[in-house]
């Protein structure tokens, strides 16, 4: 099941007062961004966080889920209508979150 463009847009507005929010449409479902970091999913209409330990501790309680078949386990955001909170989590989890990788490009020119 692909997540609504209805939950992307809520999520998207609940991160509102954070600057350099990005995201990305992958296969139905999006990636989002947090100052060029990857620091979410969403995915059937769930709000994930990556498990950094800044998000565990602040939701110790918080269920762990996989986004899609064969991917790592996410922490469920379940406290999505609370704006700073969610503030005060992207914020947490920056320092935490990898850096994206690079991508290399094809030069194969044959």
């Amino acid at each position: 099941m692909a997540s609504s463009k209805e939950y992307l847009n809520f999520i998207l507005e609940q991160l509102s007062e954070l600057e350099e929010i990005t995201h990305r449409s992958m296969m139905g479902e999006y990636i989002i961004y947090y100052r060029g970091k990857i620091a979410a999913y969403i995915c059937d209409d769930r709000f994930l966080v990556k498990p950094v330990k800044s998000a565990a501790e602040l939701m110790p309680d918080a269920p762990h889920e996989l986004p899609y078949e064969g991917a790592k386990e996410m922490l469920l955001v379940e406290n999505i209508d609370d704006k700073e909170f969610l503030k005060r989590l992207f914020n947490a989890m920056y320092d935490e979150l990898p850096m994206p990788k690079k991508r290399r490009k094809n030069n194969d020119n044959n």
